[in-house]
């Protein structure tokens, strides 16, 4: 599968990957992580770095980036403003988790760049 890769959806991906690292680094510390390789994605190379999760939300990082990649939107609207849902709907409860901890994370810690993604 080829998935087209512009320059907004490549930030998108490496912000959901960003937001899931916070998440996993800080709720599941104790469990052990691996780098994480997908068949459709240079995760490394989208991100800029090995990104390296537990296997739950390695599972999630691939539903998310698969979803995201094959939006037949255009333009992409950010999710939770979507009108057809492609998210299995426990993915999509997951993920909502995920960026709300994660992006209060971010905010406090000063990445106020973070601010649009929370707020649209």
């Amino acid at each position: 599968m080829t998935v087209r890769m512009d320059e907004e959806l490549i930030h998108g991906l490496k912000t959901l990957a960003e937001f899931i690292g916070v998440y996993c680094a800080r709720k599941h510390a104790d469990t052990p992580r691996c780098a994480i390789v997908l068949k459709t994605h240079d995760v490394e190379a989208i991100v800029g770095s090995p990104v390296e999760l537990c296997a739950e939300c390695s599972k999630l990082l691939a539903h998310a980036f698969t979803k995201r990649s094959t939006c037949p939107l255009e333009p992409k609207p950010a999710c939770k403003h979507c009108p057809d849902h492609c998210y299995h709907p426990a993915y999509r409860a997951r993920i909502q988790q995920v960026m709300r901890y994660s992006g209060t994370r971010l905010l406090l810690s000063g990445r106020l760049d973070y601010l649009r993604k929370m707020l649209f």
